[in-house]
C-alpha cells in the first residue's frame, strides 16, 4: 500500500544506528574501519588555524613602509611570544630606541614593505572528535572522519538544549506524570543522565547543574525558563552549543506534559545502562532532533539481525503526535488516510488523516500538523 511519509519521532527500543563524526577541516583519522570504539574514544584530530593579528608597525615606529625589513627583529615564520619586540628602532648612538611588542603568542605570518603592516597568526587551537557512541567504526572518510554503528534504543526528543554528553540512566520519578523538582536530585546523580515525568521545575534543572548530572530527559519545561536559562529568546537558530552543564531534552514540549507512556517505560527498562544525549534541534528545514542513544554493545551481532530498519510511513494504526495548535502536543493513533484533498478552514486544499486521541475523542487534521511516533 502507499504511505503517507511524515517527518517522524523516533522511539525505538532496538535498532541499528549509523553517526557519522566529521572534522570541521581536514585533519587525521586515528581509528580503522572495524575497530570497537566506546563513546570517549578519540577518532580523529585537526587543528583549526589560529585568528590573524595585524601590526603596523612602521606607523608605531613612524617609518616608511619600505624601510620596515630594517627594523625587523623578527622574520617570516619566526615563533613569537606576548610581550617580545618584533620590530626596535636603532636610535641615536644605540639610545632612545623604539620597539614594537607582539601583542599574542604564535608566529610572524606576512612583512608588507607595501602597508607597512605586519600579519601576527596566533596559535592553532586543537579540535578532536569522540566516537559519541559505543560502537564499531563501519566506514573511514580520509582526513574527514568515520562513521559508526551501533545497536541499541533510540529515543528522540521534541526539543533540547545543551551538546553531546554521555551517562548512566537514572529514573528520578516513579511514573510519567510526576514532576521533577529539585527534591529529586542528590550528589550520586553526578555524571548521569536524570530521567523525569511531566515537567522539570526552574529549581529542579538548577539543582540538575549543581550535583553536575550530564542530562535530564523530562516531557516539559516552561518556556520563560527557557529564556531565563538562555539569557535570551532562542530565535529560530539550531540549539546544541549553549554554555550550559547539563543537557535538556524534552520529549513532549513546553508547558506540564506527562512523557508518553512508552518512552518512560522504555527509559525506566533501561536504567543503569550507559547512554548518549544530545541536545542539538532544529526545526525548520534539515530538522534535527534531540536524542537519547543507548547502546546493547554485547548483543551486538544477534541484535543486527533482529534490529529495526527505516520507518515505513504513516498507515493507519500509526501513532502521532499533532505539532500545532488547537491540538498541539496530544497523542493520538491514525484511524483514516483519505486519498481526496480536503478544504480546511483556511480554503486551502490539503491532505488529512483521521486521528482518535487517547481520551477516545476524534479529529480530522492536516498531514502537516502531525509527527510519526516511530516504535
Amino acid at each position: 500500500m502507499a504511505h503517507a511519509y511524515t517527518p517522524g519521532l523516533r522511539v525505538a527500543e532496538l535498532t541499528v544506528l549509523r553517526k557519522e563524526r566529521r572534522l570541521p577541516i581536514k585533519g587525521e583519522v586515528l581509528v580503522a574501519k572495524g575497530d570497537v570504539v566506546t563513546s570517549d574514544t578519540v577518532v580523529a584530530r585537526t587543528h583549526l588555524p589560529g585568528n590573524v593579528q595585524l601590526v603596523n608597525v612602521a606607523s608605531k615606529l613612524g617609518l616608511p613602509p619600505e624601510d620596515l625589513p630594517t627594523v625587523m627583529v623578527k622574520k617570516e615564520g619566526d615563533a613569537i611570544e606576548k610581550g617580545e619586540p618584533i620590530a626596535t628602532t636603532k636610535g641615536f648612538f644605540g639610545l632612545f630606541k623604539s620597539n614594537v611588542p607582539s601583542p599574542c603568542d604564535g608566529s610572524l605570518e606576512n612583512i608588507s614593505t607595501v602597508t607597512g603592516q605586519v600579519i601576527l597568526r596566533e596559535p592553532p587551537t586543537p579540535i578532536q572528535i569522540d566516537a559519541y557512541v559505543d560502537g564499531q567504526v563501519v566506514e573511514v572518510m580520509e582526513e574527514e572522519g568515520v562513521a559508526i554503528e551501533t545497536v541499541g534504543t533510540f529515543i528522540q526528543g521534541i526539543f533540547g538544549v545543551g551538546g553531546e554528553r554521555t551517562g548512566e540512566i537514572k529514573v528520578a520519578v516513579a511514573n510519567a506524570g510526576e514532576v521533577l523538582d529539585a527534591s529529586r536530585f542528590d550528589d550520586s546523580m553526578k555524571d548521569q543522565i536524570v530521567i523525569g515525568g511531566s515537567h522539570v521545575t526552574w529549581d529542579g534543572l538548577q539543582k540538575a547543574m549543581q550535583v553536575g548530572a550530564a542530562g535530564v530527559v523530562v516531557g516539559g519545561f516552561d518556556d520563560p525558563d527557557l529564556k531565563r536559562l538562555l539569557g535570551k529568546d532562542l530565535g529560530v537558530a539550531i540549539t546544541g552549543h549553549e554554555d550550559v552543564t547539563t543537557t535538556l531534552v524534552l520529549t513532549e514540549g513546553f508547558g506540564e506534559i506527562a512523557m508518553a507512556h512508552g518512552t518512560f517505560d522504555l527509559l525506566k527498562k533501561r536504567e543503569g545502562r550507559k547512554a548518549s544525549v544530545n541536545g542539538a534541534t532544529q526545526i525548520r528545514a534539515g530538522v534535527i532532533r534531540p536524542e537519547i542513544v543507548i547502546p546493547i554493545v554485547e548483543e551486538r551481532d544477534k541484535l543486527q539481525e533482529e534490529a529495526v530498519g527505516e520507518a515505513t510511513g504513516l498507515e493507519i494504526g500509526s501513532s502521532i503526535r499533532v505539532i500545532r495548535e488547537p491540538y498541539f502536543g496530544r497523542l493520538g493513533e491514525v484511524t483514516q488516510l483519505p486519498n481526496e484533498l480536503q478544504k480546511m478552514e483556511s480554503e486551502s486544499m490539503v491532505r488529512v488523516l483521521e486521528v482518535r486521541f487517547e481520551d477516545g475523542s476524534e479529529a480530522l487534521l492536516p498531514r502537516a500538523n502531525v509527527e510519526m511516533i516511530e516504535h
